[in-house]
């Protein structure tokens, strides 16, 4: 009954929840920037083995983050984090040059699993305040986005120690979702389990 209620309420009153998986390699800052979105503030982190998981509101948009560690170990683990997904934040260590191509076939791997042939992707170029970071067009290049047909998908530049970039991505990410919502592109709505 209060999961039917809650969902009513976000009906009328227009909050929306989506899911996101957030995912890219060990060091790239995944973490920093789940917690930089959710409370405001850099926490101390270490290597994340398993997930972090939460909510972050944006505007009308309830968030459910799931931020799962980049360790080359967990990577066949990501797989079972798509399932009812309605975007991939793909975070990408702009300072990296060497694993860049490590960085872009995880990326294909995730972006052609059949349960994410839907999702949304938003990349975010992490460190673009360090020195000797690529640019976000570098990291388009070094990904492969260009080379997308039929993918809706973004790159922001972002630092996540200072906040830089993040909410530009988040609101790029809700006003997507949400057309894609209007236009019948994305039919189902994420539930989380209480």
């Amino acid at each position: 009954m209060g999961q039917a209620f809650r969902k009513l309420f976000d009906a009328f009153f227009g909050n929306k929840e989506m899911r996101v998986v957030m995912l890219g390699l060990d060091a790239a800052g995944k973490t920093t920037i789940l917690y930089k979105l959710h409370i405001g503030e850099v926490l101390s982190t270490v290597p994340t083995i398993g997930f972090n998981v939460e909510k972050v509101q944006y505007k009308n948009v309830v968030f459910t983050v799931w931020d799962v560690g980049g360790q080359e170990k967990l990577r066949p683990l990501w797989r079972h984090y798509f399932n009812n997904t309605d975007a991939l934040i793909y975070v990408v260590d702009s300072l990296d040059r060497e694993r860049i191509g490590r960085a872009r076939a995880e990326f294909q791997a995730i972006i052609n699993d059949p349960f994410m042939l839907n999702s949304v992707l938003l990349v975010f170029a992490n460190k673009q305040d360090m020195r000797g970071a690529m640019t976000p067009m570098e990291v388009c290049e070094g990904l492969g986005l260009y080379d997308l047909t039929n993918r809706v998908w973004h790159i922001q530049g972002t630092c996540a120690l200072k906040g830089d970039g993040l909410y530009e991505g988040l609101d790029w990410l809700a006003t997507t979702l949400d057309e894609m919502r209007a236009s019948g592109r994305i039919t189902s709505t994420s539930s989380s389990s209480s």
